[in-house]
């Protein structure tokens, strides 16, 4: 996991352990992406080089990667255009323990509280074993961040490699899977409250706190970074579905 990058791993919950290459697995990220809501029919992708930068992979990979997702009908690819969703429906896919509209069917508040109950755990550990190579990586994705301040779509992709950079290292994996099912929670409402004037400011100022903590190796100022910023998430997603009156809670 030291080694690696954010390359090292992918969800194997149910699968069998098979060689991928590193297209492969950007081709399994983006689909994720695709089968979470974070992009969506119609979206354009973002560019090779940011793409790369962001995946800690080269070009040539993105390319190749684009190119696996086009052949199975899940990308448009134009000449002289940007990439675009295809209209598809990968909601129903397991992408780590459980699809995305397996969590949705949870209330706010239960996915909140599983949220403070296990995420705060798997952060803490993260700050004690945490390697000097993945604090340089989580320092890359802030800047990152910084830079897109006027694009929720790219800021929670990059948002995203953060948070699931930081579940890596607290070394479980079975946990890692876990955090990153809640985390996919009700996404079309993230996205719309990202939107929102001074969200992506917020949301960077956390994670400028957060990575500050971790740092330090810090325990409990790691912890309490973590729940100031899971609580503005409850606070702006649950207000966000209000405002459009969606349901949060459906009957199995």
């Amino acid at each position: 996991m030291k080694t690696g990058g954010i390359l090292n791993q992918v969800p194997n919950i149910g699968r069998a352990i098979t060689r991928q290459t590193a297209r492969d697995v950007v081709a399994d990220k983006l689909t994720t992406l695709i089968a979470t809501g974070m992009l969506r029919q119609g979206d354009e992708l973002p560019g090779e080089r940011e793409l790369a930068h962001v995946l800690s992979v080269s070009r040539e990979t993105v390319r190749g990667a684009i190119q696996i997702l086009a052949a199975k009908g899940f990308i448009e690819v134009s000449q002289g255009t940007r990439s675009r969703v295809a209209d598809v429906d990968l909601s129903h896919l397991p992408m780590t323990i459980a699809s995305s509209s397996a969590i949705d069917r949870y209330d706010i508040d239960a996915v909140h509280g599983a949220r403070l109950l296990v995420e705060l755990d798997v952060v803490a550990n993260a700050a004690d074993a945490i390697s000097d190579e993945e604090i340089a990586h989580l320092e890359a994705l802030l800047e990152a961040q910084r830079r897109l301040s006027g694009d929720p779509m790219r800021f929670l992709i990059c948002d995203r490699e953060f948070h699931l950079a930081i579940y890596r290292a607290c070394g479980n994996p079975l946990l890692i899977d876990f955090v990153t099912d809640l985390y996919g929670y009700l996404m079309d409402h993230r996205r719309h409250a990202m939107a929102q004037p001074g969200a992506i400011e917020s949301s960077y100022a956390d994670h400028a706190d957060i990575l500050d903590a971790l740092k330090r190796r810090d325990r409990a100022g790691v912890t309490e970074a973590f729940r100031q910023h899971l609580t503005r998430i409850y606070d702006t997603t649950k207000a966000m579905a209000a405002e459009e009156r969606r349901p949060l809670v459906e009957n199995a």
